[in-house]
């Protein structure tokens, strides 16, 4: 009896965890940038391809004024970034690089103070769409009043149709849980602060 009802509330778990993970899936498909509001600042987290050439390419255009790129490797320089073949910076607007961010949660946290010390009010977000989700949980926990805007940035290494490639349902799944714990973690310190 014991046997049986363990093993149906773990089908149902299994069930609620595959039906939050194809939703989760069809969300970061479907993310889409506002690219007409502009902002004011641009923060890119590191570690996917293609997000600091779109940020920099967002900053040339004018979208903000300003931009942070949080997690770059030690000794990165801005020399060091106009060599590579996928940043053209072509404005004089302010660039600032972030060594101290290893992850998305020190990213959240170095880039909470920076908007302080700039008195930013808004900033457009851009990182990989499946590390979207987790991103927007992390930056809102350090800073609720922050008006933050969503610039996705899809990978041609990451399949839309995730779910037919081993490699692209790994990461889809690693990064649903990532999105789990965040957001029980920020639901549990909201409990504590009320």
């Amino acid at each position: 009896m014991i046997k049986r009802i363990v093993i149906y509330i773990l089908l149902i778990g299994i069930c609620i965890w595959s039906g939050g993970l194809i939703g989760f899936g069809y969300t970061i498909n479907h993310l889409q940038a506002d690219v007409a509001v502009k902002t004011d600042a641009i923060i890119v987290l590191t570690g996917g391809r293609n997000r600091i050439g779109e940020a920099v390419r967002l900053l040339n255009q004018g979208s903000a004024e300003q931009l942070l790129i949080s997690g770059v490797s030690k000794g990165t320089s801005l020399e060091i970034l106009k060599k590579r073949k996928d940043v053209k910076i072509t404005t004089t607007r302010g660039i600032t690089l972030d060594e101290k961010s290893t992850n998305t949660v020190e990213n959240a946290i170095e880039a909470a103070a920076w908007v302080k010390r700039n008195n930013i009010r808004s900033i457009r977000l851009v990182t990989s769409n499946y590390h979207m989700p987790r991103s927007m949980a992390e930056f809102r926990a350090n800073n609720r009043q922050l008006v933050i805007l969503a610039h996705p940035v899809y990978s041609e290494r990451v399949e839309k149709n995730w779910w037919r490639s081993w490699h692209s349902f790994v990461l889809i799944a690693s990064e649903y849980n990532k999105f789990l714990y965040v957001r029980v973690k920020n639901y549990l310190g909201r409990l504590k602060e009320g």
